[in-house]
């Protein structure tokens, strides 16, 4: 257990479901209050949930992360309802499969409004609403293997961009904020069972038998792997990792 976590009041972007959702989960074991921001209206269903099963306090809040106002006010909603938040993690995000020579500049802007913009406009938020209160805090972005490899078959070159972009991010904020008391790092997931990614495999299920074959550890990565990873960048037991984003892959981008 991370004690320092009971207590805290943790902003989880894309909340609503799939990983976000899991480590929101990983972050009410250790006693954190859970607020959920997400665009899905299963967002305040979603949060009940997790208090009846973590029985902390939660809050489900609609908004868009891609809009300043609406992110902005959704924080100031949750500093009213639990209190101001200490911990960010950014898990809102989409992607984008397709031919290069195809992609669309609206698929394009997309793509980059949530993974790049939306991740901006979630730290600046949350860092004002610190800054306020005179308090402290940790940033935990979601990145990806993607941001350091190209991985194949697929053509999603929107969503390398982007995740190559949060890593910087996430060193640029590092850098600034660290004095002022917020510490910014980022994890780097691989391929995950996501409920979204077992949606796809089920039409394609080939390419997953494909994506396993070039990973080291022979398996897709289960959501539950993100726990302890989450936990601990967000605890002030990893208080001097500063601007980091580390890779949880099972070895796929190192081979």
């Amino acid at each position: 257990m991370y004690e320092d976590l009971r207590g805290k009041v943790a902003v989880i972007t894309g909340g609503a479901r799939g990983l976000g959702y899991q480590m929101a989960g990983a972050l009410a074991a250790h006693g954190a209050e859970i607020a959920l921001i997400d665009l899905l209206p299963e967002v305040t269903d979603s949060a009940a949930r997790l208090a009846s099963t973590r029985s902390v306090r939660t809050v489900g809040i609609s908004a868009d992360v891609t809009d300043q106002d609406s992110i902005g006010g959704a924080i100031a909603a949750v500093a009213g309802s639990l209190g101001t938040p200490s911990i960010l993690v950014n898990a809102a995000g989409i992607t984008s499969w397709g031919d290069s020579t195809d992609v669309t500049a609206q698929a394009w802007r997309k793509v980059i409004d949530v993974n790049l913009t939306g991740t901006f406009f979630s730290c600046q938020a949350f860092a004002r609403s610190v800054f306020a209160a005179g308090g402290q805090g940790a940033i935990v972005n979601v990145s990806s293997m993607s941001a350091f490899v190209v991985n194949v078959p697929q053509h999603q070159v929107s969503y390398n961009a982007s995740k190559a972009a949060v890593d910087q991010i996430t060193r640029s904020l590092a850098v600034e904020w660290i004095s002022k008391g917020i510490r910014v790092n980022a994890i780097a997931p691989g391929y995950f069972l996501s409920d979204m990614t077992k949606q796809f495999l089920d039409s394609n299920e080939e390419l997953g038998k494909y994506w396993k074959t070039l990973i080291p550890a022979g398996r897709m990565g289960q959501p539950a792997d993100l726990d302890g990873l989450v936990a601990f960048l967000a605890s002030d037991v990893s208080q001097y990792i500063v601007g980091e984003s580390i890779v949880i892959d099972g070895g796929y981008s190192i081979v």
